[in-house]
């Protein structure tokens, strides 16, 4: 399963943010592995962040309340997502906003 999804970033935290992901913590990374997460990156452009990944495991549901639930990775939210502002035609609840894809090559 390919994913992308989009969500904004205050300009005034794009440089913490930019430094976060330049040196990520390595128990995030080793959850998002866990969590059958793989392929992943995160774009930025004009205010706006764009996330891509490939899933392949066999719960989406059950493995993203598994990195929800983790405690390193609630810190590490706690300091990504004060940079970051929902867009447009995100539901409440809905964080990074899923994009439908269009296109795909392999």
């Amino acid at each position: 399963m390919r994913v992308g999804q989009v969500i904004g970033i205050k300009p005034e935290c794009f440089e913490k943010y930019k430094a976060l992901h330049a040196d990520p913590w390595p128990e995030v990374n080793r959850m998002i592995h866990e969590c059958n997460i793989r392929n992943y990156s995160i774009y930025h452009h004009d205010g706006l962040l764009f996330a891509y990944f490939e899933y392949v495991g066999d719960d989406y549901a059950a493995d993203m309340a598994k990195m929800a639930d983790d405690a390193k990775t609630q810190e590490w939210w706690g300091e990504c997502m004060p940079c970051q502002r929902p867009v447009e035609g995100a539901q409440d609840g809905d964080w990074w906003l899923d994009i439908e894809e269009l296109y795909h090559l392999d």
